[in-house]
């Protein structure tokens, strides 16, 4: 089983803090390999800093994390 089946969200984490920089907007793929592409592809197409994807990581979003940066999103909108 992999590390995101069963996952809701995933998104990019930094390698050095662990903070969360972007939550993945879409489903997640079959395979933990299909989503990390997935992810970092979407990140690097979308992003005018792609130069973080050397130092970030796919990972699980929690829903605490989710409801922080729905709460944020909301308040820039």
């Amino acid at each position: 089983m992999g590390k995101f089946n069963g996952a809701k969200m995933v998104g990019l984490r930094n390698k050095e803090t662990g903070e969360l920089i972007a939550v993945y907007p879409y489903s997640i793929k079959d395979s933990d390999e299909e989503t990390e592409k997935a992810v970092k592809d979407w990140y690097y197409t979308t992003s005018c800093e792609a130069e973080e994807l050397r130092n970030a990581y796919v990972d699980l979003v929690t829903e605490e994390e989710l409801k922080s940066v729905n709460n944020q999103n909301q308040l820039k909108g």
